[in-house]
């Protein structure tokens, strides 16, 4: 970075040779640091600010002088059912590639890796980059739907279990995991269109032979799309289930609390006429009043116990 003018001369030479390009890397940097790559490089500066404040959906931009496609890598924590999500900018020009990188998903390590061992697609210059980066990506999109898919029928089981019935908060832990796949799709469902865009013909700086690649990982992307589309909607349905049960729970409960008042309303009303002390009730003074009127009360409280006992009230 002290020597921009390195970087002319590696391009020059790069573009020269015909079979070179050259590479630069960058986290999260400075508008001061990005100054030095804008110039060598003639960057756009729309798409300068873009890459330096970040915070932009996947996304594909045709300049004249290069391409520049905004990529969400992305990383689950299966303790915290945490899916946390970075950025990652791609300039891709003739015979350069320049990578801007936001946040601490960082598959780059593995692409450099892989594309020093894979010299067939190497030889498409820069657009082999795009492509690797943009399928390491994918890759961990499908690695991560595989872990929520795993921790949603943890919680599936768990919400429909028995000691789900104690739990006070599982509506609460399920919209939770629901902004998680929400925020994940909001890193997969944008990318198909510029990846669709990469498929077609006519796309510049990018090497026509390399139309095949971009489109299995489009297909790949597609595929986890519709995993995506299925958790949301097994989570609605979850969680609609949740309530629902809940729902149920709080109607048996209401039915318990009902037939427990019904039985003591007996007793009540009995010891309410006789305790309104009219002289005039001949009952009172009858020997066998007293245990009678014991009596209808348990034979009254048996009765209605037995008919609620055998409707599932009590």
């Amino acid at each position: 970075m002290e020597r921009p003018a390195d970087y002319s001369d590696a391009l020059d030479e790069a573009r020269e040779t015909g079979d070179a390009f050259l590479w630069i890397g960058l986290h999260e940097p400075t508008e001061a640091e990005f100054d030095h790559v804008t110039s060598e490089f003639d960057l756009h500066p729309l798409a300068v600010e873009d890459a330096l404040h970040a915070h932009q959906r996947p996304k594909l931009e045709v300049y004249e002088d290069s391409l520049f496609l905004v990529l969400k890598p992305v990383s689950y924590d299966e303790s915290t059912t945490v899916v946390s999500t970075g950025e990652l900018m791609l300039f891709v020009g003739d015979s350069f590639v320049v990578t801007v990188r936001h946040g601490k998903a960082n598959p780059l390590g593995e692409v450099r890796e892989r594309l020093e061992h894979d010299p067939e697609v190497l030889r498409h210059g820069p657009t082999a980059v795009m492509y690797a980066v943009a399928d390491a990506i994918v890759d961990q999109y499908m690695e991560v739907a595989a872990d929520l898919q795993v921790s949603l029928d943890e919680l599936e089981e768990e919400v429909f279990s028995p000691e789900a019935l104690a739990a006070r908060d599982i509506a609460g832990r399920i919209y939770a995991f629901k902004r998680q796949a929400l925020g994940f799709r909001r890193a997969t469902g944008p990318l198909a269109e510029p990846l669709e865009r990469l498929t077609r013909p006519g796309v510049p700086f990018v090497h026509e032979d390399s139309r095949p690649f971009f489109r299995d990982v489009s297909d790949h992307l597609t595929r986890v799309n519709e995993q995506v589309e299925g958790l949301d909607r097994l989570l609605s349905d979850i969680l609609s289930a949740n309530l629902a049960h809940m729902s149920v729970r709080q109607n048996d409960n209401m039915r318990k609390i009902s037939a427990w008042a019904a039985m003591f309303a007996i007793p009540t009303a009995i010891a309410g006429i006789y305790g309104m002390n009219f002289e005039h009730m001949p009952e009172l003074h009858w020997v066998w009043t007293y245990p009678a009127v014991l009596a209808l009360i348990a034979g009254a409280c048996l009765t209605l116990f037995r008919v609620f006992k055998r409707r599932g009230w009590m």
